[in-house]
């Protein structure tokens, strides 16, 4: 019978050599990995693994989605591998796998198409592979499979099936959309203001749909929002999302030791590790809007230490959208938004969004929404003027 507390002592023990890895520069995390773990064969490939899987989740969160990828994004913190490379031509339920058009540490997405002679039918095919925690995945995939079988909403990629293959690992198949992610399609069709922001209004409606039902996403960032080529917004990627219980997160028990979350989108809650509430998907949506209307986001981190990750998003003040459009005229020729035309009303609701104490901001997505239809009819919104707001 295996030693359980031993187990979870080294586990603990890589989380830590881990994290104080990943303060310090690439070329300095070797050297520093093989005293901290002064010889154990156990920990050093553990801790090696964890930071090699890092810097490719890093590499696929941060690269744009393709054309045509549905549901690619996923946690970071899994150890990539072959093993979801075996699935194509095989066939999954009642789909054959045709091609690969999406990967991250958790697993693979495949398009696929209905093989069962019924009717013809096309569907991206998410398969999740055996990782560091096994379980706990298995876990977070069931239970992303159960929220999305209770999501019935236009601006929502659709649940079609799940399963598990023959192989023992856990699958979804989802609704397939072709399009761009929310910035790529507004920068290709050099959307204006004003249809850049009836496009982030499909988005508030899907996840105050999610919120209406106790669901929080925690994950809104614009590769996780897809727009078809006729202009309808679909919200993906719920692997990570939440029934607001209040429980605490995960019952305590880590993945990598890192939360599961994108930083850069991340509220400051998030960052601490604190219970999130649907105002903390209420941040991100502000920093999804911010970067909408300006073309950058409002923070930059100049390490991925997790202490300047929490500094910057704790600490700092966001600069003004009008004046970030203004510092960036010269170097972003061509960007459809210029300082004009954002209004006052518009950097309110900004703000609102972005404010530091989850208590300040709108309390959920419909808040928001509410205040963006204001604003598109020219109605007064209710976001507060104040003189530092996102402090």
């Amino acid at each position: 019978m295996p030693d359980t507390s031993k187990n979870n002592r080294n586990r603990k023990k890589v989380v830590e050599i881990f994290e104080a890895a990943l303060e310090l520069p690439p070329e300095k995390r070797g050297a520093f990995v093989r005293r901290a773990c002064g010889g154990n064969k156990d920990l050093q490939p553990e801790v090696e693994a964890l930071l090699a899987a890092d810097g490719k989740a890093r590499e696929f969160t941060e690269s744009p989605a393709a054309a045509d990828a549905s549901l690619t994004v996923f946690q970071e913190g899994f150890i990539p591998d072959a093993q979801t490379n075996t699935f194509l031509a095989r066939k999954i339920g009642a789909f054959r796998i045709e091609r690969e058009i999406g990967r991250g540490g958790m697993g693979a997405v495949y398009l696929a198409k209905r093989d069962d002679g019924d009717f013809e039918q096309t569907v991206a095919v998410k398969i999740i592979r055996h990782s560091f925690d096994s379980d706990f995945a298995a876990r977070r995939f069931r239970l992303e499979r159960q929220i999305l079988a209770t999501l019935e909403h236009p601006n929502i990629a659709r649940l079609v099936d799940g399963g598990t293959t023959l192989d023992g690992l856990p699958y979804l198949v989802m609704e397939h959309i072709t399009g761009e992610n929310l910035l790529e399609f507004a920068r290709l069709k050099n959307l204006s203001l004003r249809a850049r922001i009836e496009l982030f209004e499909q988005v508030c409606r899907a996840v105050e749909y999610a919120h209406e039902r106790n669901i929080l996403h925690r994950d809104i960032k614009p590769v996780n929002i897809l727009v078809s080529r006729d202009g309808t917004v679909k919200l993906l990627d719920f692997g990570i999302a939440k029934l607001n219980d209040g429980e605490a997160e995960e019952h305590g028990q880590p993945l990598t030791g890192r939360r599961l979350m994108t930083p850069e989108y991340a509220s400051p809650e998030q960052i601490r590790g604190e219970i999130p509430t649907p105002a903390t998907d209420v941040y991100s949506l502000g920093v999804v809007l911010y970067e909408l209307v300006t073309g950058t986001r409002p923070y930059k981190f100049s390490s991925r230490a997790p202490h300047e990750i929490a500094r910057v998003v704790c600490e700092e003040t966001v600069e003004s959208p009008k004046s970030k459009i203004r510092n960036l005229q010269t170097e972003q020729r061509g960007f459809a938004v210029s300082e004009t035309a954002v209004s006052d009303a518009l950097e309110r609701i900004i703000f609102k969004s972005l404010r530091k104490g989850a208590r300040e901001r709108y309390q959920t997505a419909g808040e928001l929404a509410a205040d963006i239809r204001r604003y598109l009819k020219n109605a007064p919104v209710t976001a507060p003027v104040c003189a530092n707001p996102t402090d």
